[in-house]
């Protein structure tokens, strides 16, 4: 028998964690009823791994191995503790009778009742987002904390308080009865549209289709609550931005903005359903912020140009639900574009001290100060917009921005 390497071993544990770490981590969870538990447990069973599969060769379903060693290391902490030893032997009792031949079953997918358990209202709202971003998606805490303005340590520091609250509180691994949903909701969409974003926006060669999982789990969401009009919204805003993707970068690698990009390469079929979802969430007469967002997206997506007179409304809409930094951001560049930049000027001016460190302030900024003929402060603010830019294409857009400035 041929031994494998362990080159081959590591590429292999990596390409499972690439694609179902959050499976993996989510079904843990489920079984051991402890987030930390489950992260340490899928640790040990990787390292258990490089010498098992090097001995023995890679197994049929490297994911279901890694999901049954898994759960016996989690298993084998639980017995460690004494006061934990009844737990532990419930516990063995479904590792026998349900993991028998996980190696060759598919794993059930449990990400959404992990989503759910960590925007539990209990967490603050950040520390729901940041704790899901982390456990489902393996966003690294640098990326978290980029996706927040916070620093990287504090971010840290926050995710492990949430993993301890939830541990001493004992909440339950479920998705809540509808009931419950209001309560949590708000949460488990931000995150999904923040995962959704982080994949689109970020380049990254781990092969993560950070987009692709975000519009899964929308769609689950709507079929498992079919009539909210703000999961519809969600899934119309996401669906309108993917709808884009192809054509969001130009042949030079630079960002290219809707208004410019080429409508041939949209993909008019998820446009299409996109627009169809958002129309039937409006009827419904219901409306909120994603809803709104969709009908921002769709505005830049029907003309020639964009409608900036809807979206100016649209903002004003959006600035009821959400009266947050960025929206006023975006507000006031919608008020360039209608010909009113020294307003626009004014209102950017005001929010410096709460976006200091979000790169597309400056890339706005710059634009509002060139509109205005002030070259050199445009400049300037272009230079610290490329300075913040975490991808090649964005980079090169505003590049191509700082040269034209004359």
């Amino acid at each position: 028998m041929s031994i494998t390497t362990p080159i081959a071993i590591n590429k292999a544990i990596e390409d499972v964690l690439r694609h179902d770490r959050g499976r993996l981590i989510a079904g843990l969870v489920s079984r051991l009823g402890d987030l930390q538990v489950a992260e340490d447990a899928l640790q040990e069973a990787c390292i258990s791994a490089m010498s098992h599969w090097g001995r023995s060769g890679l197994p049929s379903s490297p994911t279901g191995w890694l999901m049954k060693v898994g759960l016996n290391k989690g298993i084998d902490r639980a017995r460690a503790v004494q006061r934990d030893r009844k737990k532990a032997d419930q516990l063995m009792i479904i590792s026998a009778s349900h993991f028998e031949t996980i190696d060759e079953e598919p794993i059930p997918d449990d990400r959404l009742r992990l989503i759910f358990t960590c925007c539990h209202p209990l967490l603050e709202e950040k520390s729901r987002i940041g704790l899901t971003l982390r456990t489902v998606c393996h966003l690294t805490t640098r990326e978290i904390a980029a996706a927040f303005l916070d620093k990287e340590q504090t971010m840290g520091q926050r995710l492990t308080r949430a993993k301890e609250k939830l541990r001493e509180a004992d909440i339950e691994f479920e998705i809540p009865d509808q009931a419950n949903w209001p309560a949590r909701l708000d949460s488990v969409l931000s995150t999904i549209y923040l995962i959704f974003t982080t994949g689109y926006v970020n380049e990254d060669d781990s092969d993560r289709d950070l987009c692709a999982e975000a519009i899964f789990l929308l769609r689950l969401l709507d079929r498992l609550r079919p009539d909210d009009p703000e999961i519809e919204g969600a899934l119309a805003l996401v669906l309108l931005t993917d709808a884009r993707s192809t054509a969001r970068i130009g042949s030079d690698g630079a960002m290219v903005p809707p208004a410019e990009q080429n409508r041939d390469q949209w993909d008019m079929r998820k446009v299409e359903e996109a627009r169809e979802i958002l129309s039937q969430a409006i009827v419904r007469g219901r409306p909120g912020p994603y809803q709104i967002k969709a009908a921002i997206a769709d505005c830049h997506m029907m003309g020639s140009v964009p409608d900036w007179e809807q979206i100016s409304l649209l903002y004003g809409s959006l600035w009821a639900h959400e009266p947050t930094p960025v929206v006023a951001l975006n507000w006031a560049t919608v008020m360039a574009e209608l010909g009113q930049p020294e307003l626009a000027l004014s209102k950017v001016e005001e929010l410096e001290s709460d976006l200091k460190t979000f790169q597309p302030f400056y890339a706005a900024y710059a634009g509002i100060l060139s509109q205005l003929g002030q070259i050199d402060n445009a400049k300037r603010m272009y230079e610290m917009a490329i300075e913040l830019s975490q991808n090649s294409a964005s980079k090169l857009f505003l590049e191509n921005k700082l040269r034209n400035l004359h």
